[in-house]
């Protein structure tokens, strides 16, 4: 009889992380540049419309690529970086670190990638900081109780609590999870793939020329 390993469990569904406060941005920035620009072409005359049409053509990939675009999608065995310019397929077995410091980054092959959907807001760390500042002094206090003296084995309701983290670092926390689990994996192996997102590219280039024709001709 020939011994046969185990299968390898399936990857399951991608977690997704965005900025939701970049995404209400984006939404309001394209529906004031529909406003804006739709009135001028509508109602417009001379070169309004093609000025509106121009403006539009630029403005609205730019305003999609980094507010809307930017997400992080990670499963079991790879993690996939979409940022306002490119794609980047990073397998877990590639993947050299995930930190987050000034910025949320994953480090693979010598090469540093930013997650744009995973910003790091040092206001939001401090917070969190002093609300488990506070949890362990508050836990302390409930484990020595009114006697003084603390009963072995129990802890107030705040000692017990998860530690309080700024939503960047908990993002981070949870990749270098997956990245530590799938490293291993059959289907986490390969290099890392970059791809320029051309579908913003491109409208944006040509908007930006159809601008420049127009000032230089009007």
């Amino acid at each position: 009889m020939s011994s046969q390993q185990p299968p390898e469990e399936p990857a399951y569904e991608d977690r997704v992380y965005r900025s939701p406060m970049a995404v209400v941005t984006g939404v309001l920035l394209l529906a004031l540049i529909a406003w804006l620009c739709g009135d001028a072409i509508v109602r417009g005359s001379g070169n309004a419309p093609w000025y509106a049409a121009a403006i539009a053509l630029l403005a609205v990939p730019l305003i999609v690529a980094f507010t809307i675009r930017p997400a992080v999608f990670a499963n079991d065995d790879r993690l996939r970086v979409r940022n306002p310019f490119r794609v980047i397929e990073l397998p877990w077995g590639a993947v050299d670190a995930v930190r987050a410091r000034y910025s949320a980054e994953v480090l693979a092959g010598g090469a540093k990638y930013q997650l744009w959907s995973v910003p790091v807001s040092l206001r939001e760390r401090k917070k969190a900081s002093r609300q488990q500042t506070k949890q362990e002094l508050s836990g302390r206090g409930g484990a020595t109780g009114k006697g003084g003296q603390g009963s072995p084995g129990k802890s107030g309701p705040a000692a017990s609590a998860e530690p309080q983290r700024a939503q960047a670092d908990q993002v981070v926390n949870e990749l270098r999870e997956l990245a530590e689990r799938g490293a291993s994996r059959a289907g986490a192996q390969g290099g890392v793939r970059v791809r320029w997102s051309y579908e913003v590219l491109a409208p944006a280039a040509l908007g930006a020329v159809f601008l420049i024709v127009l000032l230089v001709i009007g």
